[in-house]
């Protein structure tokens, strides 16, 4: 039984068959992409205020010392970010601040926002009047709160991580995989483009990585939403470590993500996280968002690949790289997406043309 499974009425259960179907697959069993995607993305660190405080986490900041972005400097950064060429405005924050946050929420208050939510949506109509598209990773989220921010969004994600039950969320608020589980099936009910994916090497084993990937596939298989899988490794930094998964354990991983996912879903890997030349023979098909203009504010020490580094990736692996928007192209639709991200696609100006060059076969230009 997953953990949190029953409180959040979450009725996945991987079958042990599919699991250990799933165990047998190795990196010589899948096929190589055809080709390599990327997005160009400026990462917005909304706040560092979480009610998490996972032991590998080094985004977090303790009560009295999380910082919150304000409205001028969301506006500066996303403007630099349709500046530089990119399309996405990356959105991250640690899940829900908790009372002991009392700054963060008299900050919020002072701005005339009872939640970080809600400040989460005029962020998001900031970055859409200067030309970018939000993607927003706002952790766990209730219904009311994933639809208040849903149509100001081209797609949303939130990472599963694990559906095991791992010291390294240990504590008295940890993460509960059932509550992940709610947020991406809420998402899938609300017909968001969603992505998620697994964090491996924090304490789990091979048998959770495989129910991890055959939950995701399970409510893809109901609402169609979920666009990628990240397969992340931890990384060491000042909070962590205790090690990083070796290559061979990730091209295992990834291999099984590409054969346990249905073919829709795009298998992706962080490059500045995980050796992607190591990887591309083992079925991703995506780098993920880079962004030339800031930081990986959740893994500061690890450096985002410059656009030559992801052509030298895609050169390897014999397969052109090709630019996509932060929402998928087979999601870009009235089924998917809101009248409001539908019309910045459609939009006679700068963003809209940048959008649009992104895309094979793109909606008509606004008269």
């Amino acid at each position: 039984m997953i953990p949190g499974a029953t409180e959040y009425g979450i009725d996945v259960a991987p079958a042990q068959a599919a699991i250990e179907r799933l165990l047998d697959v190795e990196p010589a069993d899948v096929e190589p992409a055809a080709e390599l995607s990327y997005c160009r993305n400026v990462f917005v660190p909304l706040t560092t205020a979480c009610r998490y405080t996972c032991t590998y986490c080094t985004y977090y900041d303790p009560p009295g010392q999380a910082d919150l972005m304000s409205p001028d400097e969301i506006r500066e950064t996303v403007r630099r970010g349709a500046d530089a060429g990119c399309t996405e405005a990356l959105f991250t924050f640690g899940d829900d601040p908790d009372d002991r946050y009392a700054a963060v929420h008299d900050q919020l208050a002072e701005w005339g926002h009872d939640s970080i939510h809600a400040y989460l949506r005029e962020a998001c109509e900031i970055a859409l009047e200067e030309g970018l598209l939000p993607h927003a990773n706002p952790g766990d989220q209730t219904r009311e709160q994933l639809a208040l921010v849903a149509d100001v969004n081209a797609s949303m994600g939130v990472m599963l991580e694990t559906t095991a039950e791992v010291q390294a969320h240990g504590g008295p608020r940890a993460k509960s995989p059932g509550q992940r589980l709610d947020t991406i099936r809420t998402a899938g009910e609300l017909g968001v483009p969603f992505t998620t994916g697994i964090l491996v090497g924090i304490g789990e084993d091979w048998t959770d990585r495989a129910e991890s990937l055959l939950a995701i596939r399970e409510l893809h298989e109901r609402y169609g939403h979920v666009q990628e899988v990240i397969v992340q490794p931890v990384v060491e930094n000042e909070r962590w470590q205790d090690g990083t998964p070796s290559v061979e354990t990730l091209r295992r991983v990834v291999a099984m993500a590409r054969a346990g996912l249905p073919d829709d879903v795009s298998v992706q890997v962080p490059p500045n996280l995980a050796p992607a030349r190591d990887l591309v023979d083992c079925g991703i098909d995506d780098l993920g968002g880079v962004s030339p203009v800031t930081v990986d504010h959740i893994n500061p020490e690890y450096e985002w690949p410059g656009l030559r580094e992801l052509e030298a990736v895609a050169d390897h692996a014999g397969v052109p790289l090709t630019e996509r928007l932060p929402v998928y192209e087979r999601y870009v639709d009235e089924e998917w997406l809101s009248p409001t991200i539908r019309d910045a696609l459609r939009a006679d100006d700068d963003a809209g043309e940048r959008f649009r060059a992104c895309l094979s076969d793109p909606p008509e230009q606004q008269p």
